[in-house]
């Protein structure tokens, strides 16, 4: 049981960070005069809204089961279905798209501080906080690890990233139609990058350092 019970606790934190993450883009988007995630009925909580088939559900299920049947520690990766917006709609369409790049990673940090801070304030008030408090703290620790990780990665400047919306507000005019126009090679590079070079590690050392620093021992 306690086999099983680890990974999902895993993928429990990985749909309680990409949701939020989506829901922040649609909102910022919608606070900004776009209607198009209202439209779309995706400004909710609900998970039914927004899981993708094989980002929430194939890829972190194919990868629980590789880690409990190869008993390898995979991360635990996945994504959920991007919220629709249309910036035709913003007053500036490139400075709401920097707003509404930046609130997917502001939400994901928001997240881990919040973890964080749940996890200092149940160590202070319950030191020993038995077998229930211990995989409450783990799921917490996963939630926060999992935020900032996933912070991390979208800040990349690689289009469709987040980090490509804001880094592209600052470019002159040709130079941010050229760097936009990479989007249809931004999966590709990506994928390069992660599997033929060590940036997944670089990812990982850095959010583990980030929660190390705000998180909490148990």
């Amino acid at each position: 049981m306690e086999g099983i019970l680890e990974p999902l606790l895993a993928v429990l934190a990985l749909i309680c960070t990409v949701i939020p993450h989506e829901l922040a883009h649609g909102y910022v988007a919608f606070r900004l005069g776009d209607p198009t995630p209202a439209l779309a009925r995706r400004l909710t909580l609900n998970p039914l809204r927004h899981i993708d088939p094989v980002g929430s559900i194939l890829v972190p299920g194919t990868l629980l089961l590789l880690r409990f049947l190869l008993h390898k520690n995979f991360p635990i990766l996945g994504w959920a279905k991007p919220i629709p917006i249309n910036p035709l709609y913003f007053r500036n369409p490139y400075l709401g798209l920097l707003w509404v790049g930046l609130a997917g990673p502001m939400a994901n940090i928001s997240i881990a501080l919040l973890a964080a801070g749940l996890g200092h304030g149940v160590l202070a008030l319950i030191p020993d906080p038995g077998a229930a408090g211990s995989w409450f703290l783990l799921f917490l620790s996963y939630l926060g690890l999992i935020s900032l990780l996933i912070a991390l990665f979208n800040l990349l400047p690689i289009p469709p990233l987040d980090g490509s919306r804001a880094l592209a507000y600052f470019l002159p005019p040709e130079a941010r139609r050229r760097y936009l126009s990479l989007e249809r090679l931004g999966i590709p590079i990506l994928l390069a990058l992660l599997y033929l070079t060590p940036l997944l590690r670089l990812l990982f050392d850095g959010a583990w350092w980030l929660w190390r620093t705000i998180g909490f021992g148990f």
